[in-house]
């Protein structure tokens, strides 16, 4: 049913706006909140008062509701963003809930990060996080000897009045706005992403030696290479390919993939691996990386180094002419990189690595059969200058030779998951579940009004999806579909019970190949230590009761980081497009909500809103299942992929914000005012 957003040239109502007199009906998905609910601070409204979001909350339900927190009694201190709170809750609205503190339980004192705005008056901290509207206004010798411009870690102030700013007071200056490293110091502070390590972890790190042959099968005179970024400082996968007959059909390759013995350095509940459970994977940022491991190990003795002997974890596999897997067998080695290869050279001389490639040609056509899911989105690559200067922003490119080594790697996970049910071990599964069928019914909805169908019934298979996209490639409205099309499938996770893949079309998965920066791989890597008796350092008793837990944890951890890294890269083209205020773009919708658009500048992949109350005077309806907003009386439509010219109005480095105003519908003598 459309929504009906009424605009006579007056302010409306924005996300957070709620009607106190109002009975609320339910969430739009029919789902509530309990009573009682642990959630966590998420920013503060335009009068500071705190806005929360539920801790637990199920994805597939659609976005979490807001939570409006009462403020805190006189003397205590605000609640500031990251704070934990036991709060009872009560309806306030669609999608709206009050809360009103009952405990508090963070483990560690709030935090607010911000940039320090030194006045004559009075200072300030103006918040990192776009979604915190107000400032905090810091006492006289609160700064704590914070310069201007400076980002700073502050603890809220107890609040005796309540009126006006809430006090915070200076705890810790990180740097200053505008150095090179300031965004990426920005989106590791907000996202909670530990970047020390223990003394003792370090200590293990730089005492750790190499391995010797022992009791290993010897790779060392197969010409294992590694193939990775141009800017890559860690190797933890190598890879090896001959033509080897199939019984079946005379035809087929020996396909080898070696990986990092991570498990050898990093053993069950030391102090590298406390570490490593607690990050539970690397962070990877335009100018650096948060590793999951320390460097003396990530980018020493488990980085494949060319002419070094490194001690592996490998697989060798046997494929028919089909890429169909005939057989694999597991191993503990030791082998001698013989090649650092960048994915652009390997693919500028593809004639030198024909039994590669030849073998890769044959896993795309098992993988076509199979029927994969192959979304089109692509990925922007930020280049910045030595003094963090965004240089450029371009989509980085899809290369054959990227895609070799994903083939490679994908067999390699499903001949652990494999090996792992052979024998009977617990496993740390990767699993993706089908649509729900909510979002399969809204795919539908909108795919009907391209004129495009799905098969009948909820179990669709990926290669029915495949099959619309490779439809639609190369049509305007190409771009469009991939990214609805994402928007209907399940986030990955992992898990110790099977469900597959619906992505991949896999009945099992497993993530084998990089243990460096997942640890996921590495509770893989001991299960088969374990499960084959190739040492005594495999999964621990202890470790297998908690596989639920840390299950949950590191999927957590994956999704922290992929909003850091999402974060970062807003925030850097916030910066690169701060100097381009009041210019003109073309631009594609990416979202339609009843609040407004939002867009992404075509040739930057920069988005940013544009809020409906810049919208031409109408009486605005929105259509979720068909992602339009529609003037009633201008019959302007805007959907979803629409192609638009937008004017930048306002860009925000500190948050990463950006907002646009619609050209179409602005009368032409207003189309050339700028700012």
């Amino acid at each position: 049913m459309a929504k009906k957003i009424p605009h006579h040239g007056k302010k409306r109502a924005q996300p957070g706006y709620r009607d106190r007199g109002h009975k609320p009906p339910p969430h739009r998905h029919g789902a509530h909140l309990p009573e009682t609910a642990i959630v966590r601070i998420t920013g503060t409204d335009n009068d500071g008062d705190a806005l929360a979001r539920p801790v637990t909350w199920d994805p597939d339900l659609g976005p979490p509701p807001i939570i409006h927190m009462r403020p805190e009694q006189p003397g205590r201190p605000a609640l500031a963003p990251g704070e934990r709170i036991l709060a009872h809750l009560s309806p306030d609205g669609p999608g709206h809930y009050q809360g009103r503190t009952i405990k508090r339980i963070s483990e560690t004192p709030a935090r607010i990060l911000g940039v320090l705005k030194l006045g004559r008056m009075e200072h300030r901290i103006v918040p990192t996080d776009r979604r915190s509207k107000a400032e905090w206004i810091v006492p006289a010798g609160g700064e704590s000897g914070a310069k201007d411009g400076e980002i700073v870690l502050a603890e809220p102030l107890p609040d005796h009045h309540r009126l006006g700013l809430k006090p915070a007071r200076v705890i810790e200056v990180l740097g200053h706005m505008g150095d090179a490293r300031s965004v990426s110091l920005i989106c590791i502070h907000t996202h909670d992403i530990p970047t020390e390590f223990p003394a003792d972890a370090v200590h293990e790190a730089e005492t750790a030696q190499g391995v010797p042959l022992g009791n290993r099968t010897d790779l060392r005179n197969v010409p294992l290479i590694t193939i990775d970024g141009e800017d890559a400082r860690d190797f933890d996968d190598a890879v090896f390919a001959e033509p080897a007959p199939s019984e079946k059909d005379g035809a087929g390759f020996r396909l080898i993939v070696a990986i990092a013995d991570v498990a050898h350095y990093v053993r069950t509940d030391s102090a590298l691996d406390n570490a490593a459970r607690t990050r539970g994977n690397s962070v990877y940022f335009p100018d650096r990386v948060v590793p999951m491991l320390p460097e003396a190990l990530s980018n020493g003795w488990c980085s494949l180094r060319p002419d070094e002997e490194r001690g592996c974890l490998f697989v060798e596999m046997r494929i028919d002419a089909a890429g169909r897997k005939t057989s694999h067998r597991f191993g503990r080695g030791l082998m001698r990189s013989a090649a650092r290869m960048t994915y652009e050279q390997v693919e500028q001389d593809q004639d030198r690595f024909p039994h590669l490639y030849a073998a890769y040609r044959a896993l795309i056509a098992e993988r076509t059969r199979r029927g994969t899911l192959d979304l089109d989105l692509p990925e922007r690559k930020v280049v910045l200058s030595e003094a963090g200067k965004v240089l450029s922003v371009a989509p980085r490119p899809r290369l054959d030779s990227h895609r070799l080594i994903e083939e490679f790697m994908v067999l390699a996970n499903v001949a652990a998951a494999e090996e792992l049910e052979r024998l009977h071990q617990l496993c740390m599964y990767r699993v993706h579940a089908p649509p729900t069928e909510e979002k399969l019914a809204n795919l539908r909805t909108f795919l009907s009004a391209l004129g495009i169908s799905l098969p009948p019934g909820n179990q669709v298979h990926p290669r029915d999806l495949d099959h619309v996209l490779k439809m639609v490639a190369d049509t305007p409205e190409s771009s469009m579909i991939n990214e609805v099309m994402l928007r209907s499938q399940s986030q990955a996770a992992y898990s110790p019970d099977n469900i597959g893949h619906f992505g991949l079309a896999l009945t099992r998965y497993a993530h084998f190949t990089s243990p460096i920066r997942r640890y996921a791989d590495l509770l893989v890597h001991r299960a088969l230590i374990a499960g084959l008796k190739l040492g005594t350092d495999g999964l621990a008793p202890e470790e297998t009761a908690r596989f639920p837990d840390t299950a949950e944890h590191i999927t957590g951890t994956e999704r922290r980081a992929q909003l850091a890294e999402r974060d970062a890269v807003d925030r850097y083209l916030a910066a690169y497009m701060a100097e381009k205020v009041g210019e003109r773009f073309a631009a594609r919708i990416s979202g339609v909500t009843r609040f407004g658009l939002f867009v992404t500048v075509s040739d930057s992949g920069a988005s940013g809103i544009v809020p409906i109350s810049s919208l031409p005077d109408d009486y605005w309806q929105h259509n979720e299942g068909e992602q339009t907003l529609t003037g009633r009386r201008s019959h302007l439509v805007f959907k979803l992929a629409q192609d638009v010219e937008v004017r930048l109005v306002e860009a925000s480095p500190v948050t990463g914000g950006l907002v646009f105003h619609i050209m179409q519908g602005v009368p032409a003598g207003k189309r050339s005012r700028r700012g």
